[in-house]
């Protein structure tokens, strides 16, 4: 991983995030094709970052980052399925991508190329996930745990798209 492949996650994480914004603010009969649209493009983009998570971190556990990556996969298979009304709608995709951020903040923080409070971000964004999938926990919380997700992940996309990974830094783990 270099800091040019970095910089195209961070682009197709950008791609994610701005086609989900914008999938959520259509509203109306004649926009719902557009969002439906939009809201599956966004989903076919964080698939496409979850694989180039794979691949980023792969040098630092592959089996961690394999486990991610499935964790990420079956979360936005879990979505598409939802939108469509194709699962049972108790299941939510919180409950892989809770598991997923937890894992790619584990491997940023055994990484030796991004800022562990990145890490340590996604770590706590997969827990508060998780934490939402309690009804009683997502009623009271639901506006921090969504802003501390969004964070998270908002912050970890900018640094690959303005800094990249220090591709020196790639192949040597740290110790916790």
């Amino acid at each position: 991983m270099n800091a040019r492949n970095a910089r195209f996650t961070g682009l197709v994480y950008l791609l994610y995030f701005l086609t989900a914004i914008f999938s959520t603010t259509l509203h109306g009969p004649n926009l719902a094709i557009y969002s439906e649209t939009l809201n599956v493009i966004s989903i076919a983009c964080y698939a496409a970052v979850t694989l180039l998570f794979y691949a980023m971190f792969k040098p630092v556990n592959k089996n961690v980052s394999l486990l991610a990556a499935l964790f990420g996969l079956a979360g936005c298979a879990t979505q598409a399925l939802s939108n469509f009304h194709l699962i049972p709608s108790n299941v939510s995709p919180l409950m892989f991508f809770g598991p997923f951020n937890i894992l790619i903040g584990y491997l940023i923080l055994r990484s030796a190329f991004l800022p562990r409070i990145l890490g340590a971000l996604m770590v706590l964004s997969g827990v508060a996930w998780l934490a939402f999938l309690v009804p009683s926990i997502a009623s009271h919380f639901s506006p921090y745990i969504e802003a501390l997700g969004i964070a998270a992940e908002g912050l970890l996309m900018l640094w690959l798209l303005v800094f990249g990974v220090s591709s020196r830094n790639v192949r040597r783990p740290r110790t916790l």
